[in-house]
């Protein structure tokens, strides 16, 4: 196969971070013996997520935290496996923590860490300190991008990602509206990349986790507490079309030059009000 396997989470997430990173480790290893290469979590598991499992950060023993995603970490490097974790990351007091996405690689060690830019009111004004830079890292001739939840009303920023060469945008969120998923199968569809949506379980009434095609159409849903394994192939002739044509001739448009050089000098194009 030319592609690339990913697993995509739907945990339960609790306020106890102990259980949660026990729950991450479970899924690891079903990850791994599925033969997925990076497995996805939602936005806020390993500490719990503010508003809903967190009401206040002294709640959270963060040396707890930190010591699960420390065993995390181990077990990548064991199993030699991608991890996109969702937890908060406490700054300096009396600095808020950030909404992150850990990037954990196969070798165990944060590569990099995405912190959510565009929070809610609430997260903004309660919980979270702002991230702002996009981030990206490759896996097996790969480009992933990442981005949380609420920042799905932002368009530009899938754009962005589009522009920066992404291929499969992991999009980990707590989502409160069912209308988030036609607005991820829309970006999807509109950039001509995959978008995995990894979901906690209290979620799956609204949507189901799961990977969404370059067109716009679910390659894979999880069903229940578990994860959905899933391949990406940029060879798959069903995808020629958004991936082979649609993606480059959209870029080209988007620079503009084969428009200016076809505009025309003709008084009936510039009078807009003549028949």
């Amino acid at each position: 196969m030319t592609g690339i396997r990913i697993a995509i989470a739907q945990p339960e997430i609790t306020a106890d971070a102990r259980k949660n990173g026990a729950e991450v480790r479970r899924l690891m290893q079903q990850a791994a013996a599925g033969k997925a290469r990076l497995v996805q979590f939602p936005e806020g598991l390993l500490s719990g997520y503010a508003k809903e499992q967190i009401a206040d950060w002294a709640d959270v023993d963060f040396d707890v935290v930190r010591s699960e995603l420390e065993q995390i970490m181990a077990l990548a490097a064991k199993l030699k496996l991608w991890v996109v974790l969702g937890s908060a990351h406490p700054l300096t007091p009396p600095n808020r923590p950030h909404n992150s996405l850990y990037v954990i690689s196969d070798t165990g060690r944060i590569v990099d860490r995405y912190d959510k830019r565009f929070c809610s009111h609430t997260e903004i004004t309660q919980y979270y300190s702002p991230g702002f830079e996009p981030v990206v890292f490759d896996v097996d001739g790969y480009r992933f991008g990442l981005a949380i939840c609420v920042e799905i009303n932002f368009p530009h920023l899938f754009s962005e990602y589009e522009r920066l060469g992404v291929e499969c945008l992991l999009l980990s969120a707590y989502p409160v509206d069912s209308i988030f998923e036609v607005k991820a199968r829309a970006y999807a569809a509109i950039n001509a990349y995959w978008i995995a949506m990894s979901l906690p379980a209290q979620t799956n009434h609204l949507m189901p986790s799961g990977l969404i095609n370059p067109n716009g159409t679910y390659a894979a849903l999880v069903s229940g507490t578990d994860l959905v394994i899933a391949d990406l192939d940029r060879d798959d002739p069903d995808l020629h079309i958004p991936l082979d044509l649609a993606r480059p001739w959209r870029a080209t448009a988007l620079k503009g030059d084969i428009y200016r050089t076809r505009r025309v000098t003709d008084p009936r194009s510039t009078n807009r009000t003549t028949v």
